[in-house]
C-alpha cells in the first residue's frame, strides 16, 4: 500500500470564525482523510469552546467534495451503538460515502465521568467495547426490515431499523484503535484500518527508537490476531495518529524532517500517517506554512 497522509481538525473554533475554513483548506491540500476527536471536551479545551464531532463532519461534508472525513475516535464513553448507528447512516449519506469511524474503547477523563458515572475500570471499557462494536457492525450492515435485536450485558436494541443503510457496502469502514490482546481481536475481525498513537509509556522518557520498536510489536500483534481468523493483516491499513510519540512535534518541523519520520513509520507497515492541524499556544503547536508545505510535498516522496 502507498501512503497517505492525514490530519485532525480539533473542533474547537466556531464554523464561522475558521471552522470551515479549515476543512475547505485541507481538501485543497490533498490530504486523503480529515479526522476530529469525538469528544464532549478534552484535555486542555476542557474550559474553552469544544464542538460536537458528527455535526461538525456533517457540516464538513457539505463544503468538500473528494477528501474522506472520520471520528478519531469514538468510543462508548458517552455512546451508544443504536443511537451511534443512525448518525452514522446519515453522515454516510450526506457525504456521498466518504465517511469513516474511528473507534476505540476510550479512557478516563471529563467524557468518562460527564454523564454522571463512575470511571470505569480498564477491564469494564474492554468488555463494553466488546459489545459495542459488534452490535455496532449489525447495526450498520443488517438494514432489513426484520430490524436488529440484542440483549447484552451492556447494551440492548430492539428491533432497530436502519433503513436504507450506508451508502458504502455493506457499511462504511471501522478504523479501531486497540493495543491489547483483546482490542487487537475486534480490530482483527471487524476493522477496515488499524489505529494507534503509539506506546503512551515511552511520552515522556522514551526515545524515537524505542517508540518505533513498541510500534514494531504492535503491528506484529495486529498480524497474530489477524493470522487466528486467517486474515491477511498485509491487506488492512494501519494508521498512526502523531503527537503522542516521543518525537512529539519534530517531524513538523521540515519536510526533510516529517519525510523521514514517515518514512521509518512506513517501514513498520504503516499506511497512513495523521497530524494535528496546526493549534497555536498548545501542545499541537507548529508552523502553519510548514505544515501546509508538507502536506503538498512530502507525498510526492512517500511510496
Amino acid at each position: 500500500m502507498s501512503m497517505r497522509l492525514s490530519t485532525v481538525i480539533l473542533p474547537y473554533r466556531r464554523w464561522h470564525e475558521g471552522g470551515r475554513a479549515a476543512w475547505q483548506r485541507a481538501e485543497e491540500l490533498g490530504f486523503h482523510t480529515a479526522y476530529t476527536y469525538d469528544h464532549l471536551s478534552w484535555r486542555s479545551f476542557r474550559d474553552g469552546p469544544w464542538f460536537g464531532a458528527i455535526p461538525t463532519l456533517t457540516a464538513a461534508a457539505g463544503v468538500t467534495e473528494q477528501m474522506r472525513l472520520g471520528t478519531l475516535v469514538t468510543s462508548p464513553n458517552f455512546r451508544h451503538p443504536v443511537t451511534l448507528a443512525k448518525e452514522l447512516i446519515s453522515l454516510d449519506d450526506i457525504s456521498g460515502g466518504r465517511a469513516t469511524l474511528g473507534i476505540g474503547a476510550g479512557g478516563n477523563g471529563f467524557d468518562a465521568t460527564v454523564l454522571g458515572q463512575e470511571p470505569w475500570t480498564p477491564r469494564e471499557r474492554a468488555d463494553r467495547f466488546a459489545e459495542f462494536v459488534p452490535l455496532l457492525d449489525r447495526l450498520l450492515t443488517e438494514d432489513g426490515k426484520d430490524g436488529v435485536s440484542y440483549a447484552g450485558d451492556f447494551y440492548s436494541a430492539h428491533e432497530v431499523r436502519n433503513i436504507p443503510g450506508c451508502v458504502q457496502r455493506p457499511r462504511l469502514p471501522f478504523a479501531v484503535a486497540a493495543t491489547g490482546p483483546r482490542g487487537l481481536r475486534l480490530a482483527a475481525r471487524h476493522g477496515q484500518a488499524w489505529v494507534t498513537t503509539g506506546d503512551p509509556k515511552l511520552y515522556e522518557t522514551g526515545t524515537p527508537e524505542q517508540s518505533r520498536q513498541a510500534l514494531r510489536d504492535q503491528v506484529e500483534k495486529l498480524g497474530k490476531a489477524c493470522a487466528d481468523i486467517g486474515r491477511d493483516a498485509d491487506a488492512m491499513d494501519k494508521i498512526l495518529l502523531t503527537g503522542f510519540t516521543p518525537d512529539r512535534g519534530r517531524p513538523l518541523g521540515s519536510v526533510e524532517a516529517f519525510v523521514d519520520f514517515a518514512g521509518r513509520h512506513g517501514e513498520l507497515g504503516f499506511t497512513e500517517i495523521v497530524m494535528h492541524w496546526p493549534i497555536p499556544d498548545s501542545d499541537f503547536a507548529a508552523d502553519e506554512k510548514v505544515f501546509e508545505q508538507i502536506a503538498m510535498e512530502a507525498p510526492a516522496h512517500l511510496c
